[in-house]
């Protein structure tokens, strides 16, 4: 029997979509929270699941090495990989803001200055306002960058806008709304259409 390849990230993305596929009826026994594996199988053998890191989720989809992926919206958008989005899971909610200086508004400059981990998600909305811009990727403290100089404003996740308060800074701009979504690959939709739709509508009943 051939069976589908899921694609996880580790950590909370994870561990909520295997409770949520337990709740289906899915059982991955050996699975737990501090194994080093990297691939389980599902009782019945039907679903292979890959730990990969959640940036490369949509690259293992696109390139099918996985039929199916589970991340969040923004390293998705992010790698602007060609894969279809087939679910909104809607865990992990949270959205992407353009943030600066408290008491600053977003003014239009001739180039402004973006700190972000999300390059590409930055570029594209400061197109859709024709405002050019120069990016610095960062991949942690996004926050500090306004503060010393380093950019002009940020473009970052947030879940409650607490981090970004607590360090001087405020929510000037919403971007998108995030949440953990679920991914196919174009050609596995294809040649194992009824096991995907099968997995997907599973995984609908429990959401519903």
């Amino acid at each position: 029997m051939s069976y589908i390849t899921l694609a996880l990230a580790k950590g909370r993305t994870a561990k909520s979509t295997i409770t949520l596929l337990e709740n289906t009826g899915i059982q991955f026994k050996d699975f737990h929270e501090d194994s080093r594996k990297l691939v389980f199988y599902d009782s019945d053998k039907t679903i292979k699941v890959v730990f990969v890191k959640a940036v490369d989720v949509p690259t293992y989809v696109e390139k099918g090495a996985a039929d199916i992926g589970i991340v969040g919206k923004d390293n998705i958008l992010e790698s602007q990989a060609d894969v279809y989005e087939m679910l909104d899971l809607k865990l992990g909610k949270c959205k992407f803001v353009v943030a600066g200086k408290i008491g600053s508004t977003l003014e239009k400059k001739q180039k402004l200055t973006i700190a972000s981990k999300y390059p590409t998600i930055a570029k594209k909305f400061f197109q859709k306002i024709n405002q050019p811009i120069e990016t610095v990727k960062l991949n942690g403290s996004v926050e500090l960058a306004p503060l010393i100089g380093l950019a002009d404003y940020i473009v970052d996740i947030v879940e409650t806008g607490n981090t970004i308060n607590e360090n001087g800074l405020t929510i000037l701009e919403e971007i998108e709304d995030i949440s953990t979504r679920l991914i196919v690959n174009k050609a596995s939709f294809a040649t194992k259409s009824d096991n995907i739709r099968q997995f997907i509508n599973r995984l609908k009943s429990v959401l519903e």
